[in-house]
C-alpha cells in the first residue's frame, strides 16, 4: 500500500498547479443541464475522497463494511458549484494527503482486508486504492483538458 501512497502524492504535485491555474468562469461551466461542471467533478472527488478514508479505516478493524457512495445526491447536497475555488482544491488535498497516510501505515494484512462498495463484488482494501487512483486520474484528466484516461 506504500507503493500507492506514494503515486498519491505524485498525483497531487502535478496536479495542485494545474487545478489552481485553471479560470473560475472555467470551472463553472456545464457541458449539460445534468453534467457536472469541473468545479462539481473537484467536489466529487472530495466526496470520494471522504468515502475512501472511510473504507480504508473501517475495513482495518470491521469485517466486510459496506460503504457507499451515492455520487449525484452528495455532489448535488454538498453545493460545490458555490464554493470557493481555493477552499474546494486545498480540501481536496488536505484529503488525499491523509488518505496516503493511512495507505503508508497499511500493513499488508490491512491491504487484503475486504470492504463492500456500491459493486456487486466486494473488493480489498489494495483493490480500492488502486481504483481510487484511476478514478483520480481520470477525472483530473477531465477538469484539466488533458487526454481523456477511461474509468470502468
Amino acid at each position: 500500500m506504500k507503493e500507492i501512497a506514494d503515486q498519491l502524492k505524485t498525483v497531487l504535485d502535478k496536479f495542485i498547479p494545474l487545478l489552481e491555474a485553471i479560470p473560475e468562469e472555467t470551472l463553472l461551466r456545464k457541458p449539460g443541464p445534468k453534467k457536472w461542471s469541473k468545479k462539481e467533478i473537484i467536489g466529487h472527488l472530495v466526496d470520494s475522497a471522504l468515502c475512501n478514508i472511510r473504507r480504508f479505516v473501517v475495513a482495518q478493524y470491521e469485517d466486510a463494511p459496506y460503504i457507499i457512495y451515492e455520487q449525484d445526491r452528495s455532489v448535488a447536497i454538498a453545493g460545490y458549484q458555490d464554493y470557493e475555488i481555493g477552499n474546494l482544491v486545498q480540501l481536496w488535498v488536505l484529503l488525499n494527503r491523509h488518505i496516503g497516510v493511512i495507505l503508508s501505515k497499511a500493513d499488508d494484512a490491512a491491504s487484503h482486508r475486504i470492504c463492500r462498495t456500491n459493486n456487486e463484488v466486494p473488493h480489498t482494501l489494495q483493490w480500492i486504492a488502486k481504483d481510487y487512483i484511476r478514478h483520480l486520474f481520470h477525472h483530473l484528466h477531465q477538469v484539466c483538458d488533458l487526454d481523456p484516461v477511461a474509468y470502468t
